[in-house]
């Protein structure tokens, strides 16, 4: 991997990321080298429904939208914004058409890794194959949890439980992608803040 002056710095962020998880120096180098770093402007497509997704990446910077179509409306069921890694897990690990879109709601950056690196590295670092399963695992979590929430959960307990959780989301996200994640109405998430203050 060729790292551009200009990049740099960006790729310290990665390094950092890696070194803070608990990986050693020189096996980090090693990880490094399998990461391809993409340039996204607002509006383009990380994840295309119909089209087989074979990579993962790690946000640098930017704030990335997961979202279905439904009778033609946009319906978000996820956020990913820096220091996250995402990817459409279902087209990922059966190599089977995506059924949703990943799009940047901004400009970023991702550090993306194709499946056969991340296989390679499994292979030739015994801790990355952890950190892989342990990524995957928390990933599957993240998603019963979301489901879970959705069908036992009001809309304002949804709303307060992303506010104890993720406070940090809300910074990030318009207020009618927050709505959409949560399942309700732009008007009526209005409602629920004005409540809740």
């Amino acid at each position: 991997m060729v790292i551009l002056e200009e990049n740099r710095k960006t790729v310290e962020k990665l390094k950092q990321y890696f070194i803070d998880v608990g990986f050693e120096v020189e096996d980090v180098e090693k990880i490094l080298h399998s990461f391809q770093l993409k340039e996204f402007e607002k509006e383009t497509y990380f994840v295309e429904e119909g089209k087989i997704s074979r990579h993962l990446a790690f946000v640098e910077s930017g704030v990335f939208q997961y979202f279905v179509l439904k009778e033609g409306e946009e319906r978000t069921t996820y956020i990913s914004i820096a220091n996250t890694f995402m990817g459409s897990l279902l087209s990922y690990l059966n190599e089977t058409p995506a059924r949703e879109y990943i799009r940047a709601l901004t400009a970023g950056k991702l550090w993306v890794i194709s499946k056969d690196e991340i296989t390679k590295l499994q292979n030739e670092i015994p801790a990355f194959k952890a950190f892989y399963i342990g990524l995957l695992e928390w990933q599957i979590c993240c998603i019963e949890k979301s489901r879970f929430d959705l069908i036992t959960l009001t809309a304002e307990q949804r709303y307060e439980k992303i506010l104890a959780e993720e406070p940090h989301l809300l910074q990030h996200i318009p207020l009618q992608y927050l709505a959409s994640v949560l399942g309700i109405t732009p008007r009526h998430l209005s409602r629920i803040r004005k409540n809740i203050r």
